[in-house]
């Protein structure tokens, strides 16, 4: 199983506080502890808005968790080319934009996310709800590489989603307690019918600010949804997406 969404939130590095809000810490233990009997053998750890455009802690947990593991981080305004191949070389594979809770320049945004396509092979990811994916379109239109967290976040986004899938966007099973999606097994299966290989799934544990975080039970409804494709949503549409190898 590879979990294509967790965060690690370890206390030995600051925390911005986002919205009044910080997490409690999550380290590499907990996660190892509550994902026990899973399977998991990779994932990608993602940098959350309470981390920032600093990647120590996220650096120091991919040097940790070892083979398998990819990183995918915000970054800064003023990142340079040796900074993304620098990432590039420590296992960082996408660029993060959080459009949910963080202002965010779109100019610069389609900028950086070029750039680090063109310098290092990186795909863009999009924390953000779907109704406003169609406003985002001129964005979308120029990137070549796009993820979309969490099913899109709402129902009322899923048609714009859908286009986007067809487009050749990933969509991560993440994140079920956090959506405001009416029937998320429905969205996983519309989905999953217009591309088989779309979909990634991730625990988004520790489920910061969500109603719930993942449970075992989210992993049948995606088994419901996806039918003989199921161990492809749980490991090889990611590794492949994240150039992780078999």
């Amino acid at each position: 199983m590879f979990d294509a969404h967790v965060h690690i939130i370890d206390p030995r590095f600051p925390l911005v506080e986002n919205n009044g809000y910080l997490p409690e810490p999550f380290t590499i233990d907990d996660y190892r502890a509550r994902m026990a009997g899973f399977g998991v053998d990779g994932g990608a750890v993602v940098t959350a808005s309470y981390q920032g455009t600093g990647q120590p802690g996220l650096l120091a947990a991919l040097e940790e968790l070892g083979d398998g593991w990819v990183g995918v981080t915000h970054l800064a305004a003023d990142a340079t080319d040796d900074d993304i191949l620098a990432l590039d070389r420590a296992g960082v594979r996408a660029v993060r934009f959080n459009l949910r809770r963080s202002a965010t320049d779109v100019r610069l945004l389609a900028t950086q996310a070029q750039r680090a396509y063109e310098l290092v092979g990186w795909h863009a990811e999009f924390y953000v709800d779907a109704t406003l994916l169609l406003s985002l379109e001129p964005v979308f239109a120029k990137l070549p590489a796009v993820s979309i967290d969490h099913l899109g976040m709402s129902t009322r986004g899923l048609r714009y989603l859908l286009d986007l899938v067809d487009r050749g966007a990933k969509v991560k099973a993440t994140g079920f307690g956090r959506t405001s999606i009416d029937d998320v097994g429905d969205a996983i299966r519309r989905i999953h019918a217009v591309n088989p290989k779309a979909l990634m799934f991730g625990t988004d544990l520790p489920g910061t600010r969500a109603r719930r975080a993942f449970e075992a039970a989210d992993i049948d409804i995606i088994a419901d949804a996806v039918g003989d494709d199921l161990e492809a949503v749980l490991g090889g549409n990611a590794r492949e997406w994240y150039r992780c190898g078999s």
